[in-house]
């Protein structure tokens, strides 16, 4: 059995900064939380994002205890946060993309600035090695948030032109992330998707059927829950299962925003673990608090806005 998982551990820093905690007090409570609860886990490779401070990703790592390799990311965002592994199995970095897929053109990011090609953080591929001879691929990503910024660091727009603006440049780039994550998806699988097992997750700020999330999947059709499911077609070569549908569905939620539940951090898998899942989860019983557009209030809050998604695969 191996446990594959994601976790966003909102803005993960050492104390002092512009975006972590405010003091040490703060910065340990948050460090103990996030043990405690991956304790509780157990994974053995998670897909992590919001790493703002390498360091603090090494001061978690001691408090869980035991062997771990890591691996982060050459490609922050401009507040510092990017996306890594943490595993108990020996890793090798395979990808660090950051660059839109070819010949993706670049896309409109705000009202006067230039166009970008860029992801907002690079996305990761590992391999590990969970038994003699089985590799795993995965890749971990955090797209473009939904939560919007606006020019001169507000949260609030000054209008509703200015609102709709915004939101279509953030969707412009996440769709562009979303492609670019497919990319990467197609690299691993490589059309061998039958018997290459492939684990993409992460932080896709978006819910199971919205557009961007879609894209990942490749081929439609073979949805978990539809007739076609298990039905080999040669889209499998490609196609990539979410397994959100797996989930309790009292658990099928990872954030709350203004008092909601939405799924936006996902598992998706290739077609050669798909009959290997023997259970996924969303850890909500951490706790999950109520978040709003102005992510400032959380900035000393222990633990992390979001409820890891863990898998268990027999490998």
């Amino acid at each position: 059995m191996v446990v594959v998982g994601t976790w966003n551990l909102e803005n993960l820093y050492r104390p002092g900064g512009e975006f972590g905690p405010r003091d040490e007090a703060a910065y340990k409570a948050k460090i103990s939380a996030l043990a405690g609860t991956l304790t509780g886990i157990g994974p053995d490779v998670l897909g992590v994002q919001e790493v703002g401070d390498p360091a603090a990703l090494a001061d978690l790592v001691e408090a869980l205890g035991g062997e771990w390799h890591t691996a982060l990311s050459g490609h922050p965002d401009a507040r510092g946060i990017r996306v890594g592994v943490l595993s108990r199995l020996p890793l090798t970095v395979l990808h660090d993309v950051t660059a839109f897929t070819s010949p993706l053109a670049a896309v409109q990011s705000t009202d006067a600035g230039p166009a970008t090609a860029q992801t907002s953080r690079g996305m990761l591929a590992v391999r590990v090695e969970p038994s003699a001879g089985t590799t795993l691929d995965v890749a971990v990503c955090h797209l473009k948030s939904k939560l919007l910024s606006f020019p001169g660091g507000r949260f609030a727009a000054r209008d509703e032109g200015e609102r709709a603006r915004y939101g279509a440049y953030a969707l412009y780039r996440r769709a562009a992330e979303a492609t670019t994550l497919r990319g990467l998806a197609d690299m691993l699988v490589g059309g061998h998707g039958q018997e290459r097992p492939v684990v993409v997750l992460g932080d896709f700020n978006d819910e199971p059927q919205a557009a961007t999330t879609q894209i990942v999947l490749g081929p439609p059709g073979s949805e978990l829950g539809t007739a076609g499911a298990l039905r080999p077609d040669k889209g499998d070569a490609w196609r990539l299962w979410n397994l959100a549908t797996l989930i309790p569905e009292a658990e099928r939620f990872s954030r709350v925003h203004n008092g909601r539940g939405e799924l936006i951090d996902h598992v998706l898998a290739s077609r050669a673990l798909i009959e290997r899942v023997a259970e996924i989860r969303s850890v909500v019983g951490h706790g999950l608090p109520s978040v709003a557009e102005d992510p400032t209030p959380r900035r000393d809050a222990p633990d992390s806005d979001h409820a890891p998604i863990v898998a268990h695969f027999t490998l």
